[in-house]
């Protein structure tokens, strides 16, 4: 069949039509926005859709690029099942494989194997039958980050120690049932700086910013009161960022490097974004025709 568009960009039902222009939202609609223009001047036929969209004819767009899917981990199993139907019928930017591997956080474990330093990390899978207080007392650290596998946007991510284990521990139980969790040590870094985000295209950097929690709090998301600032990273720190999006193969298009000097003082990677990050292209518009120029010259010239 005729392809009716050459490359869709993936959203979720939200931000198609949202009935309130929020600023956030505005952000999001300028950011997809930046994308599509910059698409659009190399020639490309852009169109912009909810992933779940079931009358959407996935066969109809010779790629699809992932930008604002953020109920994808509300959906987990919806949206797996989508992956599948979906990537048989097109090309999704990041691939397919990349997406799967990136999805769930034990690709941090992955990284370090290849030389990239994270936290110390350690999974409980799902199943897992010890209590929370024998999990912090065998891990050895006074305070840690419980995060679940698949989430985002600090989801069921909680500070804990020996005094508030135990508040957690029937709510930790019905969900590890079901799903794995990681523990990292408390990052003093995050509570003193915030956490940096170091924008990575075709393996080169674009531009980065500093996130920073609320007071009082750890997680620098702004679903919780984090804010977003402008941030000029370092040689070091770029050279890091570039690593981590090249230990990946085949080479992301796209990454987001969040990173931290770790409580050794080491840079060490926090999360590798490759799905769907934000990343700021209003910041920095030139960031975006980047993207294009590596979707334009990579994958749709290995697509004719």
């Amino acid at each position: 069949m005729s392809k009716t568009h050459d490359l869709l960009l993936l959203t979720d039902r939200r931000y198609v039509a949202p009935p309130e222009l929020t600023p956030y939202v505005q952000n999001v609609l300028t950011e997809d926005r930046l994308v599509a223009e910059a698409l659009e001047r190399l020639g490309l036929r852009v169109g912009r859709v909810d992933w779940s969209d079931a009358s959407v004819n996935w066969a109809s767009t010779s790629a699809a690029l992932f930008r604002s899917t953020w109920d994808y981990f509300n959906r987990f199993d919806e949206f797996q099942l989508w992956l599948e139907r979906a990537s048989a019928l097109t090309t999704f930017i990041n691939p397919v494989e990349t997406i799967r591997w990136n999805y769930d956080k034990h690709y941090l474990a992955d990284l370090a194997t290849r030389g990239i330093t994270i936290p110390p990390s350690i999974f409980l899978e799902a199943g897992d039958r010890r209590s929370l207080a024998e999990a912090l007392q065998e891990s050895g650290w006074e305070e840690i980050i419980l995060k679940p596998c698949v989430s985002g946007g600090g989801k069921h991510t909680y500070r804990l120690h020996a005094g508030n284990v135990a508040e957690y521990e029937v709510l930790y139980q019905e969900l590890v049932a079901k799903e794995a969790f990681m523990i990292q040590p408390l990052q003093q870094y995050v509570l003193d700086n915030g956490e940096l985000s170091l924008i990575v295209i075709g393996g080169k950097y674009t531009h980065a910013v500093k996130k920073v929690a609320k007071a009082g709090d750890f997680r620098v998301q702004d679903d919780w009161g984090g804010t977003v600032h402008p941030y000029d990273p370092t040689e070091e720190e770029i050279a890091f960022a570039e690593s981590a999006a090249r230990a990946v193969s085949p080479l992301p298009a796209y990454a987001r490097v969040d990173m931290i000097r770790d409580n050794d003082g080491a840079l060490a990677v926090m999360e590798l974004e490759l799905i769907e990050p934000e990343m700021w292209f209003r910041l920095n518009p030139a960031a975006a025709d980047s993207l294009a120029q590596v979707i334009a010259q990579g994958w749709f010239a290995a697509l004719s």
